[in-house]
């Protein structure tokens, strides 16, 4: 009886080796850098924006121009609408994306009555805070119902309705956090109205410069972020109030044109838009905590006023975001 030896080492490898090749799963091309964001303006969309689709594939859109947006928790947009899209005062409104060939829904609606709805918001506890510029600027906090549950006058200028306020939010602790750009004034209100903090957003070193804020972040540590316009400029003031981080367009070559609406993304980054459109085209720039430009959205479309990154690179933007 003849027996089979168990085959060499040596003449076992390449065997093996084919084998491995043949079943290695192919090789996947890494994913490139993307944002979905929804962004508003004079085009209000939610958009996916790759290396293959710069001018961002769009998910869904809303024919108004809108001055602010937030896609909530459960998928519906709710949206600042601009005058004379939203109507003569402007309008917010709360809308359920229509599936499989539905039409959108408008599930809550407030129609403003002065000249500008300027900022929107929606509390975990279902409410809603706007603020109307006009002759009477002020801050409403209103239930689902459209019961008004908070009012009070807002502390700025009352020549220029268009540049009293902007992105203007309920914090935990109960206070309202508001920008006033031509006052260069963050404020932050009681629910009486009384002003129990407010940061100077005057350059000492550049007093002529238009640093107006337009957004206000509350960070986690008591901090605030503030995007300043036509300061072109981003600042981060600490609980203090002195400034403790700072950005200008020259750190970036002019990307950072008109800084309106702000994001400060996981891991520390901050999403700016630039209105008036940056230097190479830049719609939106983010930039690292060293100042250094990771990404940006430079195509040919609408400029951007305010926005919401919902996710980066695939990965969802936890609620809520810092905005």
């Amino acid at each position: 009886m003849r027996l089979l030896h168990a085959a060499t080492p040596r003449r076992l490898a390449p065997l093996v080796l084919l084998l491995a090749v043949a079943l290695a799963p192919a090789p996947v091309a890494a994913a490139g850098p993307s944002r979905r964001v929804l962004v508003c303006g004079p085009r209000t969309a939610i958009v996916t924006i790759t290396a293959e689709d710069a001018d961002g594939r769009v998910e869904w859109s809303h024919p108004a121009n809108t001055r602010e947006g937030w896609v909530l928790p459960g998928g519906n947009v709710l949206l600042a609408l601009s005058r004379g899209d939203g109507g003569p005062g402007g309008a917010a409104v709360e809308i359920e994306r229509g599936r499989d060939g539905a039409p959108d829904r408008e599930v809550w609606r407030y129609d403003g009555t002065q000249e500008e709805i300027n900022s929107i918001q929606k509390t975990a506890a279902g409410t809603y805070v706007l603020t109307e510029a006009g002759p009477n600027p002020r801050l409403l906090e209103i239930g689902g119902d459209g019961t008004v549950l908070v009012e009070f006058p807002l502390g700025c200028q009352r020549g220029n309705a268009h540049m009293q306020t902007r992105m203007s939010r309920k914090q935990a602790d109960g206070t309202y956090l508001c920008p006033h750009l031509l006052d260069f004034a963050i404020v932050r209100y009681d629910s009486s109205g009384a002003q129990t903090m407010r940061i100077d957003t005057h350059d000492p070193a550049a007093p002529a410069l238009e640093t107006w804020p337009f957004t206000a972040i509350a960070l986690e540590d008591g901090g605030i972020l503030a995007g300043l316009t036509h300061g072109h400029r981003v600042v981060e003031y600490g609980p203090d109030g002195a400034v403790r981080w700072r950005i200008d367009t020259a750190d970036v070559d002019g990307a950072i044109a008109d800084a309106c609406g702000i994001q400060r993304l996981p891991g520390g980054h901050t999403m700016i838009a630039s209105y008036h459109v940056g230097k190479h085209g830049e719609r939106l720039v983010e930039v690292s905590p060293e100042k250094k430009v990771v990404w940006a959205w430079r195509a040919d479309v609408p400029a951007v006023h305010h926005f919401q990154v919902l996710a980066v690179d695939g990965v969802e933007v936890p609620w809520p975001p810092l905005r």
